[in-house]
């Protein structure tokens, strides 16, 4: 089907929106992607507040974000933006504003833009049930144009831009009512601000949908670009994926939901937000926006956009076959979660090092294990130390990948499958490239009883090749060839339409290697992450993706770990504590970075369980809609604990929380000994 979101799915071309300038700097059309952060001091705290932008700025950040929770707060922006000024910073200030129109009044006279978020500007999220009639909803539109109509009169009359930033966790009652606590309903809240902008002919906006699951926020902005093109609308979009945490998982996260949407086009300004020193967040941001320009630089051939069969707007999981490996192993395809590989850092004539390499991951790693290991066959004489793995391993890993580079096959070539010896899955790198030697490698598996595993072009296959592939008689494990020269992303999303054209069920394998990089020569180990998050994330949450393996580490445990993180990040496949962290602002009525750290180590243990650190009440609740537990500021010192979207205790002393969190999860019965 065509996509009504971005202009293809198998090539990226940059959404066409028009240019918004805030101060002096211009965003959307064609100009860069603008790397945006926030202040994390309080506001009232003028002079922490001016040093930390001018930090930010110096670091590359080219707008900055400052919470105005109140008047007082957003007069103190006058102060705070002459000093920035003085100091010789242009940088274009916002100002955050949730739930005070006064405040956001106040705030335009000082700086570039003012951020609002539609959920909670002219309403307060009570989770009440109402069922509105439709003259009682435009009644309640009516007295939104009300409310909003000074401030966007003021920003034109100021030359102010605004962001309209629909959060997850903050959907007004309004809109969960109509639409549910969905992608549509955050979409929906931010049109709903645009349309009275237009009545009163203020057209400086931008838009963000963000939610702390990338899939929902991935969603949330498909939509409002799908409904912004029905409307004719072409405002820019800002890309975030909030309350991400921090460290390896917050980046990882952040890149598939921001990575995913610059490669089909969508984003405009990004942040990237981590509950770390804001100055961390740049280097990230800046890596993303340079792969998305990269993408935008590079055409290439793409098939009939006519031909996908995916829903762009809902994540569900491809059909495929299932393929048991053995009666007491692991499954691949169906509704099995995907199955991780990792690659040995040793070759196949080291045994002794292989097998305990294997020991040691599989003994320190029992809740997200190696389920399947990578070895590379350069030539045949290296058969004898196969078996003697295959012996050796037993029981410590569910089944062998056979990376085959060999150029021939002969009748010894591939060993038989026997009950008391690893499995085997056999991928051979060149079986693919005539019908010849696919017929002959599809013929020695089946003698022999193990699964093949095959490399293909979806663009370069003969009609040959592709007859055998359609009419084999037992399911293929398919994989993107390595030496296609189109983006990854594309060319598994071609892989996927491939298959089905054939009629096959066929699982993908999605392998993040040498060759997936962008950027080769970055030897940086955070771009390696980037990279595996925005090609295996995108993927996995499009549905794609039956086994998943990271190969460019150089450690076996390392690779492995990534691989199940990549999963986590996805909602692919759960191995460990979920946590929910907003990033730190003004509002933030505790040190959310100590305090994140105090909850990993009391919990960090639990898997399958989702705990939510928030700083204050705007997004608490809300964001929390996903977490089993919330840890949420409800004044100075003061910690209020909840169950899902019900508070539970209120106003514990904040050097008490922890354990009374600890506590709770265990009266809820989710408690597990470390």
């Amino acid at each position: 089907m065509a996509s009504t979101y971005c202009a293809s799915r198998f090539q990226s071309i940059r959404r066409k929106s028009r240019a918004v300038t805030i101060g002096n700097t211009p965003t959307g059309g064609n100009h860069p992607v603008r790397i945006q952060s926030m202040t994390t001091t309080d506001t009232m705290d003028i002079d922490g507040t001016v040093r930390q932008t001018i930090e930010l700025a110096e670091a590359g950040c080219e707008i900055v974000r400052i919470t105005a929770p109140n008047v007082r707060a957003a007069e103190a922006l006058r102060t705070i933006s002459k000093n920035v000024r003085n100091a010789g910073i242009e940088v274009p200030l916002v100002a955050d504003i949730h739930f005070l129109p006064d405040a956001a009044m106040e705030a335009a006279k000082y700086v570039e833009k003012v951020r609002i978020n539609p959920g909670n500007y002219a309403d307060r999220k009570k989770f009440q049930i109402r069922e509105y009639s439709d003259s009682q909803y435009e009644e309640e539109l009516k007295r939104l144009h009300e409310s909003f109509s000074p401030l966007v009169l003021r920003c034109k009359e100021l030359g102010r831009a605004m962001r309209i930033g629909t959060n997850h966790g903050s959907l007004s009652d309004r809109i969960m009512n109509r639409f549910g606590d969905s992608p549509r309903g955050m979409a929906e809240s931010a049109l709903e601000f645009i349309r009275i902008a237009q009545s009163h002919n203020y057209h400086e906006l931008v838009l963000s949908m963000k939610a702390s699951n990338p899939k929902v926020m991935i969603e949330a902005y498909r939509l409002v670009a799908s409904l912004m093109n029905d409307e004719g609308m072409d405002y820019p979009l800002h890309l975030g994926v909030t309350e991400a945490g921090d460290g390896e998982d917050a980046r990882i996260k952040s890149a598939i939901g921001i990575g995913s949407l610059l490669f089909d086009g969508l984003g405009d300004t990004i942040r990237v937000s981590l509950t770390e020193d804001p100055i961390a967040e740049i280097p990230v941001a800046r890596d993303l926006a340079r792969r998305a320009e990269y993408w935008w630089a590079t055409k290439s051939e793409h098939c009939d956009e006519q031909l996908e069969e995916v829903d762009p707007f809902s994540f569900q999981r491809r059909d495929c076959s299932e393929i048991s490996l053995s009666k007491n192993g692991p499954s691949i395809g169906e509704k099995h979660p995907p199955l991780v590989l990792a690659h040995s850092t040793h070759a196949l004539p080291k045994t002794a090092e292989i097998v305990k390499e294997m020991a040691n991951v599989q003994v320190s790693s029992k809740d997200a294990p190696v389920e399947g290991l990578i070895l590379r066959l350069n030539k045949s004489d290296e058969l004898t130390h196969l078996a003697m793995l295959r012996t050796a391993l037993l029981g410590a890993v569910p089944c062998l990948m056979i990376d085959d580079h060999r150029d021939e096959f002969d009748d010894d070539s591939i060993p038989p499958n026997r009950p008391n010896l690893v499995p085997l899955l056999w991928h051979a790198q060149k079986a693919s490239s005539d019908s010849a030697s696919l017929a002959r490698f599809l013929t020695l598996c089946e003698e022999s009883g193990n699964q093949p595993v095959l490399s293909i072009d979806p663009k370069g296959l003969d009609e040959g090749v592709s007859a055998i592939l359609a009419n084999a008689p037992s399911p293929l494990i398919l994989t993107l060839s390595t030496e296609i020269e189109t983006n990854l992303i594309s060319g598994y999303r071609e892989l996927a339409v491939y298959v089905s054209n054939l009629g096959l069920h066929s699982p993908i394998w999605i392998r993040n290697c040498e060759e997936s990089r962008v950027f080769p020569e970055d030897d940086l180990h955070s771009a390696r992450i980037l990279d595996a998050s925005v090609l295996s994330g995108s993927l996995l949450c499009d549905g794609i993706g039956d086994v998943i393996s990271v190969e460019y580490t150089g450690e076996l445990n390392r690779n492995r770990g990534l691989a199940y993180n990549l999963l986590q990040g996805a909602r692919a496949r759960i191995s460990k504590t979920e946590f929910v962290a907003c990033p730190s602002c003004g509002r933030t009525l505790f040190d959310l970075q100590s305090t994140t750290q105090r909850v990993k180590q009391a919990t960090g243990h639990l898997k399958g369980v989702t705990i939510a650190i928030m700083g204050c009440i705007v997004n608490g609740p809300g964001e929390m809609a996903d977490a089993d537990f919330g840890y949420v500021g409800s004044g100075p010192g003061k910690i209020d604990l909840y169950v899902s979207k019900n508070r539970i205790k209120s106003a514990i002393p904040e050097k008490d929380a922890v354990d009374q969190l600890v506590q709770l999860i265990k009266q809820e019965g989710k408690w597990i000994a470390p």
